[in-house]
C-alpha cells in the first residue's frame, strides 16, 4: 500500500497531544523551562512529532494556534530549515539519519552534544537537541548524554524520545522532566488513519489494534503491507496442521532482501497473534490443546530475535518453525 508518511521533522499536525503541548508552552512562557524533557509512551503516538514542534517554537517559528498549542506555519523559514536539516541551532541524534538505518546511535554523535551546547545560540533564542530515540543509545552514548545533563547548558533544551524509559539509565531519567504520551481515543485515531489511507473503518481499526492504539505505528504498518500479511498469517494458522506449500514458499521468499527483516518480524507477529486468538478459544476446550498452542506461540514469538541474533537464514528458520507448528497443531 502506497502511504505518504511525513517524517516528524516535516509534520505540521499532531493528534491528541494538547495536554503535553500546553504544559510545555506554559513552562516556556513562565520562563521556567526545564533544560531536559523525557517524552515517554508507546512507539507511534507522536513523541518525535511533538519534539520537533517544541523545537520549532523554541527556535522562533511563527505560531499557528489553529494547528495546536505548539503549531507553526509550514511556510515559516524556521519550519523549512528544521524540515531540511539546516537550522544551525538544532542538533538531531537519530538511528535513521536519512541515508542508512543503523542499529544504534553512534557514541561519536552523542559526544557532539557538549560542544553543541557550549556555543551560544546563533540565530534563535535557544539551542535545541533532539534524541530520537534514547532507547537507541548504547552504554557509551548514554554516558555521553548524561555528561550533558549533569552540566545543564544555558539557553539549551534537550528533548529525549523514549519508548521504554525503564531501560534508560536512572541518572538520565532523574535529570529530566517527564511528559507522558498515551494512544488517542480509538475513534479519533481511526478517523485520522482513514483521512490518510484508502481503507475502511474496519481495516483502520485492524491496523490500530495491531499497533496497540498508536496511530503513527499503524500508518507505518499499513505502508509495510500489514493488512495483507495479517490475512496471509491467519490463513496459514487456519490451515494447520496442513499448509499450502506454494503459499508457504511465497511467504518465505518475501523475507529476502533489505526489507526482508521487517517483513519477517511482522509476519511472525501476525502468526503469533492468530495463535493467541486460537489459544483464547481453546481455553474453554481441553487443557492439552491450550498447552500446545502456548508452545506454538512461544516458537513464533521468539523467532525474529533468534534469527537476527545469530544471523540465521529467515526462510530456513520460517520452514523449521512451520514444521514445529504442524507437529504441535
Amino acid at each position: 500500500m502506497a502511504v505518504d508518511i511525513p517524517r516528524p521533522r516535516e509534520a505540521h499536525e499532531i493528534l491528541d497531544c494538547e495536554a503535553a503541548e500546553t504544559a510545555f508552552l506554559a513552562s516556556m512562557e513562565r520562563g521556567r523551562l526545564h533544560h531536559a524533557w523525557l517524552l515517554v509512551g508507546p512507539e507511534g503516538v507522536g513523541k518525535a512529532t511533538f519534539a520537533f514542534r517544541a523545537a520549532r517554537r523554541l527556535l522562533g517559528a511563527r505560531p499557528v494556534p489553529a494547528l495546536g498549542p505548539l503549531g507553526a506555519d509550514p511556510q515559516d523559514p524556521v519550519f523549512r530549515q528544521v524540515a531540511g536539516r539546516a537550522h544551525p541551532d538544532l542538533l538531531v541524534l537519530e538511528r535513521d539519519d536519512g541515508e542508512q538505518k543503523r542499529r544504534t546511535i553512534p557514541v561519536d554523535e552523542a559526544r557532539a552534544l557538549p560542544e553543541f551546547f557550549s556555543k551560544s545560540p546563533g540565530i534563535a533564542a535557544y539551542r535545541v537537541a533532539i534524541i530520537d530515540a534514547a532507547d537507541d543509545l548504547n552504554v557509551n552514548a548514554a554516558n555521553a548524554v548524561l555528561k550533558t545533563l549533569e552540566e545543564p547548558p544555558a539557553r539549551g533544551v534537550l528533548l529525549l524520545v523514549a519508548h521504554k524509559p525503564g531501560a534508560l539509565l536512572p541518572t538520565i531519567r532523574s535529570r529530566c522532566r517527564r511528559l507522558v504520551f498515551a494512544p488517542p481515543p480509538e475513534d479519533a485515531a481511526a478517523a485520522w488513519l482513514m483521512a490518510r489511507l484508502d481503507v475502511s473503518e474496519e481495516d483502520a481499526l485492524r491496523l490500530l489494534r495491531m499497533a496497540r492504539g498508536a496511530p503513527g505505528k499503524a500508518l507505518r504498518l499499513a505502508e509495510a503491507g500489514a493488512l495483507e500479511i495479517d490475512a496471509a498469517a491467519r490463513r496459514l494458522v487456519d490451515q494447520l496442521p496442513r499448509a499450502d506449500p506454494a503459499s508457504a514458499l511465497a511467504m518465505a521468499d518475501s523475507f529476502r532482501g533489505t526489507e526482508g527483516a521487517e517483513r519477517f518480524a511482522l509476519t511472525m507477529d501476525r502468526i503469533a497473534a492468530a495463535l493467541h486468538e486460537r489459544a483464547v478459544h481453546a481455553a474453554t476446550d481441553q487443557e492439552r490443546a491450550l498447552s500446545d498452542l502456548a508452545d506454538a506461540w512461544s516458537v513464533v514469538s521468539d523467532l525474529p530475535g533468534e534469527v537476527e541474533g545469530i544471523n540465521l537464514d529467515r526462510g530456513d528458520a520460517f520452514f523449521a518453525a512451520l514444521s514445529r507448528l504442524k507437529a504441535l497443531a
